[in-house]
């Protein structure tokens, strides 16, 4: 993508195409997975596939291309239904785009105690302090991770915070996804 900043690595570069697809979207959208491959392999095994995302040209040797995979459903939980994803020997890699409301640290002391997982989301969602954010988080088979977290007021791709630790929790879920 014409605006996606260089990155050192390949899967960070992959992240942050990633999230700049997302940004494209706009907000309030619902999760996406993707599948990650290696380009090269791609074009040399699948050529047509290659074309028809615009890969035939590029001239860069190493790289992954996120390829999008259908729709996450929204009426079950995540976790569970990432525990449902088998991934082919093909795919190198995965990730995953979510929004979610977000909490800063010294709100924890403020959370009611006992309410189940609803109430606890409509009580997140009325604090003051709660802040609207996309997670882009891929992993590798060979467990390397990154992450991309965009701020919704801050929405800019200047103000786009990446690491490999972000969302551990998220990570390990996706990671999970390659164990046999």
């Amino acid at each position: 993508m014409s605006n996606t900043p260089m990155a050192a690595n390949p899967l960070t570069r992959a992240v942050l195409e990633i999230d700049e697809y997302a940004s494209g979207l706009g907000w309030d959208q619902p999760a996406r997975l993707f599948a990650l491959v290696d380009t090269t392999r791609l074009r040399s095994e699948e050529p047509a596939l290659a074309a028809q995302l615009g890969l035939q040209d590029e001239q860069e040797t190493s790289g992954l291309t996120p390829i999008e995979q259908e729709e996450v459903p929204a009426d079950r939980p995540l976790d569970e239904f990432l525990a449902t994803i088998a991934w082919p020997g093909a795919v190198a890699g995965c990730a995953l785009t979510v929004e979610r409301l977000m909490l800063p640290p010294s709100a924890e002391a403020q959370v009611p105690q006992g309410l189940d997982e609803a109430k606890l989301a409509r009580w997140v969602a009325a604090h003051p302090e709660r802040q609207e954010v996309r997670m882009t988080v891929a992993v590798l088979r060979d467990g390397a991770r990154e992450s991309a977290l965009r701020l919704r007021e801050k929405d800019s791709a200047t103000d786009v915070l990446t690491g490999s630790e972000l969302v551990p929790g998220l990570a390990e879920a996706l990671a999970a996804t390659f164990e046999e």
